[in-house]
C-alpha cells in the first residue's frame, strides 16, 4: 500500500463511513463480504452505500448498511456538486472506494473523508490517502478478498469466517410475488431448474441454440422444471426457447427484480448460467450452481463460498478484455459443450 500522508483519524474510533460501488450486479454483491467484515470490527459505525439507481435494491436493506444514497447513470454536474455537499456535510471519517472508475473516485476524493481508501490505478495516485493493488504478479487476487484487503488497508481488522454475500431480505410483496408465481408453475415433487439466458456481452454468451439444447435436455428429466430467466432484452431469446420445447419449459424473463430472482434462485434445486450478475446473486443462496466461464477466470470471479461446479475452457487468449476475440470464434465458451454442462447438471439433480 502506498501512504500518501498521515491518516486524519485512528480508524478503530471511526463513526461513519462511507462506501462507493456505483455498478454492476456482480461487483456490487462481491463487495458485501468486506461491508459484512467492516461492520462486525466497527459495530458503531454507521455505514453509508453510494450505488446507481438501477442496482439500488442489492444495497437498501442490508442489514449492514445504514443508508444507501441511489443516484442516477448519468449525472448532470448540479447534481454531482449536490451530491458533494451532501456528503461533505456528513464529515465522513473513512471514505472506501470499491469501484475505481472515474466518477467513483472523484467521489471518493471530494467527499472530505479523513481517510480516503482505493485502489491503485494509473492517474489516480492523489485520489486516495492509501492506495492497494488490484493483484499479484502470478498469484490472481478473487475480487471479494480485494474488497477485503481494502477495510485492512483502512487499518481496520478484520477476521475470518468471512461471510458469503449478503443481498437483502425479500420485501413481504416480493416474497409474495414469488410464492405465487411457483404456486402457479410447479408442483410440490419437481425440482426446479433456473437456467439464465441472458449474458451481458457477446464475449459470454454461450449461445441460443446451446441454450435450447441444454433446457430440452433437462426438461426431459424426471420431475424437472426449467425456468428462464434474464433481462427485458433476453425475453424474445427466452420466449424462442419456450415455443421450441413446445411450453415444456417456463419463461420469467424480464419479470423479477433482483431480490425476487433471488428469492426465486433460492427455491430451486440448480442454478444454471454464464459468469454475470445472476451467477453471483445465486451465489448469495444455498442453491448449488453450474457455471460457464468463458473470457474471465474463476480465479477472480468464482462463486464466492458457494457450492458451484466451474466448467471452462483453458486457453492461451484467457482472460482477455472482452473487446476483440483474437480467434473470432469465442470459443473460451462456446466450445464448452451441451453434453458437459448436462452431466454437470445431472450430478447435482441426481443427489
Amino acid at each position: 500500500m502506498n501512504r500518501k500522508d498521515q491518516p486524519k483519524i485512528r480508524p478503530g474510533s471511526a463513526r461513519k463511513v462511507l462506501l462507493i460501488r456505483l455498478r454492476r450486479i456482480g461487483d456490487i454483491a462481491m463487495t458485501t463480504p468486506a461491508v459484512a467484515a467492516l461492520k462486525r470490527a466497527l459495530p458503531q459505525a454507521s455505514l453509508t452505500y453510494i450505488v446507481e439507481e438501477p442496482y439500488g435494491r442489492l444495497i437498501e436493506g442490508n442489514p449492514d448498511v445504514e443508508e444507501t444514497i441511489r443516484i442516477p447513470p448519468h449525472q448532470t454536474a448540479f447534481s454531482f456538486l449536490g451530491l458533494i455537499r451532501r456528503l461533505r456535510r456528513e464529515r465522513f471519517d473513512i471514505a472506501i472506494d470499491f469501484h475505481g472508475g472515474p466518477r467513483a473516485s472523484r467521489i471518493a476524493w471530494l467527499s472530505g473523508a479523513g481517510l480516503k481508501v482505493g485502489y491503485e490505478l494509473k492517474h489516480k495516485e492523489f485520489f486516495y490517502d492509501i492506495r492497494v493493488p488490484r493483484s499479484r504478479a502470478g498469484a490472481p487476487i478473487h475480487s471479494v478478498e480485494n474488497h477485503l484487503n481494502l477495510v485492512r488497508a483502512a487499518g481496520i481488522e478484520i477476521h475470518e469466517p468471512w461471510p458469503r454475500l449478503v443481498l437483502p431480505p425479500a420485501l413481504p410483496e416480493e416474497t409474495k410475488r414469488i410464492e405465487e408465481l411457483w404456486a402457479a408453475n410447479g408442483t410440490p415433487d419437481q425440482r426446479m431448474v433456473v437456467l439464465h439466458v441472458g449474458a451481458g456481452n457477446a464475449f459470454r454468451d454461450w449461445g441460443s441454440k446451446n441454450l435450447s439444447e441444454l433446457a430440452g435436455c433437462l426438461a426431459g428429466l424426471p420431475e424437472v422444471l426449467v425456468a428462464l430467466v434474464g433481462s427485458a432484452e433476453d425475453i424474445p431469446r427466452a420466449e424462442q426457447m419456450r415455443v421450441e420445447s413446445r411450453n415444456a419449459i417456463l419463461s420469467f424473463a424480464g419479470m423479477l427484480n433482483l431480490i425476487e430472482l433471488r428469492e426465486l434462485i433460492g427455491r430451486a434445486k440448480l442454478f444454471v448460467g454464464p459468469d454475470s450478475g445472476p451467477m453471483h446473486i445465486a451465489a448469495s443462496t444455498s442453491t448449488p450452481i453450474v457455471a460457464l466461464f468463458g473470457p474471465n477466470l474463476p480465479e477472480y470471479n468464482a462463486p464466492w463460498r458457494a457450492q458451484a461446479t466451474i466448467i471452462e475452457k483453458r486457453l492461451d487468449c484467457r482472460p482477455c478484455k472482452q473487446r476483440k476475440c483474437v480467434t473470432e470464434d469465442l470459443r473460451c465458451l462456446r466450445s464448452i459443450t451441451v453434453d458437459e454442462v448436462f452431466e454437470a447438471c445431472r450430478t447435482y439433480l441426481q443427489a
